[in-house]
């Protein structure tokens, strides 16, 4: 590598200790465009979709537009680890390891500043906002971001759980399609003593929370898969002498594919609605947190493949689509791309955890993963 490990272990940790939520990453992206401008990329676009940054290098042949994509921002966890360089951000941290996926990626700028491209570009997008489904959206609306269009898009995750440095592809869909939606329904507030003189909204929420789950399908082989999920019940207030007149209620779906959460979604208005009428309740719903199943292109898992064999990296092929999702789906819809895995470790706890930490010991692995994805866009 053009950088040592251990610079790159220093860069990672120092994300690290200074994470920044959705949509505020401005130090963080500061920090990523200091780092970029000592390798001379050919061109650094900064804002771009809100605190996002592209580095651009180019060859002097004409080729293909590869695009190599990483995040920015971490989530509104409580860090309880106690090393060093833990979160110094009360109540935020990088628990999904954006932090080692922006290591990797600038990693990556290292390299192809000291070799750039064979022919063609290579865009290192660094993108806001991927916790809450709305970062790759605004990239993709920059107006800045249609001149420099990708013909091919690519993506990593880490992956606690599976061996240090395996790769895992899927051709079609990588991860799931998820959408949240909010459920608000308005009745009328009376005395407890009398709660027939108001519309009290429990025997909906809890009709709606029943139906809901009789949508499940848990079965992650099944074309029909689906998990509906409560996350948050609101309903009057600890006032004991008071029948409430008011709830709300917070659920998240996820399929398998796009079309298959499409039919869900219309599914679940008509239901939510029939529900509410049958109790004389107004009401409002409200979809957040959208995100397109990731649909990876064969064409572009067969780069990812190659990859992997040519570097002597053990390759998994996994059969169903991860139940979590990724904003990275919004770019599969319009690019040809792939999304793959690197295993983080069989020991490693879980993403979103708490006790999280990304391991820094796989971050040359997928820096050489997309150099050698680079290379493979040479041949087509």
């Amino acid at each position: 590598m053009q950088i040592t490990i251990e610079k790159l272990t220093a860069f990672r940790r120092e994300l690290h200790q200074h994470p920044e939520l959705s949509g505020k990453e401005f130090n963080t992206a500061k920090k990523v465009t200091r780092f970029l401008k000592s390798f001379q990329p050919d061109e650094l676009l900064e804002n771009l979709g809100g605190t996002g940054i592209a580095a651009i290098y180019k060859s002097d042949k004409p080729g293909k537009s590869i695009l190599i994509r990483c995040e920015l921002d971490a989530l509104p966890i409580h860090e309880i680890n106690d090393f060093d360089y833990r979160s110094n951000n009360e109540d935020v941290s990088h628990k999904c390891g954006h932090d080692g996926h922006m290591t990797i990626v600038a990693g990556l700028a290292s390299q192809l500043h000291h070799q750039r491209p064979a022919e063609g570009k290579v865009i290192l997008l660094f993108q806001p906002a991927e916790e809450n489904g709305e970062g790759a959206a605004a990239i993709l609306a920059d107006e800045r971001f249609e001149k420099i269009k990708p013909d091919y898009v690519f993506a990593l995750h880490n992956l606690p759980s599976y061996p240090k440095n395996q790769i895992v592809v899927k051709e079609g869909a990588f991860t799931a399609a998820v959408n949240s939606i909010i459920i608000r329904l308005e009745g009328k507030t009376a005395h407890a003593g009398e709660p027939h003189n108001g519309i009290n909204p429990a025997l909906a929420i809890a009709e709606i929370t029943q139906e809901l789950h009789r949508m499940n399908i848990p079965d992650e082989r099944s074309e029909n898969f689906c998990i509906v999920t409560p996350v948050y019940l609101q309903m009057g207030e600890k006032a004991y002498g008071i029948s409430a007149g008011a709830g709300e209620a917070h659920f998240t779906i996820r399929c398998r594919t796009n079309e298959k959460m499409r039919e869900t979604e219309i599914k679940t208005e008509k239901l939510v609605t029939e529900i509410a009428e049958k109790y004389n309740l107004k009401l409002k719903m409200e979809w957040t947190q959208s995100f397109f199943a990731n649909e990876n292109h064969p064409e572009a898992v067969g780069w990812v493949k190659d990859a992997a064999q040519r570097l002597g990296y053990d390759l998994l092929e996994r059969e169903v689509p991860f139940s979590w999702g990724e904003d990275f789906g919004l770019f599969t819809r319009k690019f040809k791309g792939a999304m793959f895995g690197l295993g983080a470790g069989k020991k490693i706890p879980a993403l979103h955890n708490p006790d999280y930490d990304f391991p820094d010991e796989i971050t040359p692995t997928g820096v050489n993963m997309f150099l050698e994805i680079i290379k493979s866009s040479h041949h087509v």
